[in-house]
């Protein structure tokens, strides 16, 4: 039996091993089968407004620990540039700003907007210099509306990722989305980053641990559809709750659809209300904690702390208390395994199969 082993067949099958969750090695490993390979957001194009804007940022910090550079260089086009020297090392770009160029503060050497090497002193002796090498890593770019995603390995396209939810939303206004600092939020979670996702992917604890969002959604309603690497749960409002005004194109027309949660693999979710998109990352920190960031954008402020996009913050916390029971709870020498509801946690088998998937088994 391999290592990591879910059968496809859901009432068949038992929840993947609890060394997902407790093994150090499982932790460094999941960095390039899983997340080294994956799509991960980044931003908006706010953070580059103008042409010669630069915007750096480390891609999963205290996991991955990538350093990388938003451009937009002198034609208006985004770039996702490794933000390390290619002479010594030295880190490039420390604030956002705007530049001429990217001149490394260590010894001088200079990059266009794009990566590409312009100047470096002293190196005239240099022989077979510069090489491709001298220029910036050029990391893939990918953008649904303003938003920006990158991989630092990418095995398979955005597109394959992404293309369920930009199908299905494709009537919800992306480009109208404005980043809102203020509603923004990072929350400390004493559980592995596999936890809280599977927490995530089932609304079966909804009516056991939401008190309040159980109170607008009609659970009888809830949903959940499984694509390759994604799977949208739809919650359903109670009469009278706030929900949206869907057009005829859109497959859900004549529901009143109170939220849509899209995932996607393997650590981003996608929560779309009446008043805009709250898209929140799970960034692992070690075996048994990770740190969860909720990025607020508003497309209609006069629905926020409305239906099932109010009160985001006591949702989180109760997700909190569960997950972090569970990463106590998954310790015990007497738990191996669960069973999956048929009916209500789709989402997290599908999860766990992709898991076992990109661990090569």
């Amino acid at each position: 039996m391999p290592r990591f082993f879910v059968d496809k067949n859901i009432a068949k099958a038992k929840t993947i091993d609890t060394q997902v969750y407790k093994s150090p090695e499982c932790f460094v490993e999941a960095k390039e089968k899983i997340f080294s390979a994956s799509w991960q957001f980044i931003g908006d194009e706010s953070l580059v407004k103008e042409a010669g804007s630069v915007s750096p940022l480390i891609l999963l910090e205290h996991y991955l620990n990538e350093p990388l550079v938003l451009t937009k260089d002198r034609e208006n086009k985004l770039h996702c540039l490794s933000n390390v020297c290619t002479h010594r090392g030295n880190l490039l770009a420390h604030e956002r700003c705007k530049v001429k160029n990217i001149v490394c503060k260590y010894h001088g050497r200079q990059f266009g907007l794009d990566g590409k090497f312009i100047s470096m002193p002293q190196f005239k002796e240099v022989e077979n210099f510069p090489c491709e090498d001298d220029n910036l890593h050029q990391l893939q770019l990918f953008s649904w509306g303003k938003l920006l995603f990158t991989s630092l390995n990418p095995k398979i396209p955005a597109s394959e990722f992404l293309a369920e939810m930009m199908k299905r939303m494709d009537w919800f206004p992306v480009e109208k989305l404005s980043f809102r600092k203020d509603l923004s939020k990072d929350y400390t979670v004493k559980a592995n980053w596999a936890l809280y996702c599977e927490n995530y992917l089932e609304g079966f604890h909804i009516p056991f641990v939401h008190a309040s969002l159980n109170a607008v959604l009609d659970f009888s309603e809830y949903t959940t559809e499984v694509f390759k690497y994604s799977n949208l749960q739809i919650g359903v409002a109670k009469k009278g709750e706030a929900c949206f005004d869907l057009p005829t194109s859109s497959p859900d027309y004549g529901k009143n659809v109170a939220a849509y949660y899209f995932w996607v693999f393997p650590n981003m979710m996608f929560n779309f209300y009446p008043w805009g998109l709250s898209v929140n990352v799970v960034q692992p920190m070690n075996v048994s904690e990770c740190k969860v960031s909720f990025y607020t954008y508003v497309s209609d402020a006069s629905k926020l702390n409305s239906g099932a996009g109010n009160g985001l913050n006591e949702v989180e916390q109760e997700d909190e208390e569960v997950v972090e029971n569970v990463q106590k709870g998954i310790r015990s020498r007497f738990y191996k395994h669960g069973r999956y509801s048929v009916t209500q946690e789709k989402g997290t088998h599908h999860f766990h199969c992709l898991l076992a998937e990109f661990f090569g088994e």
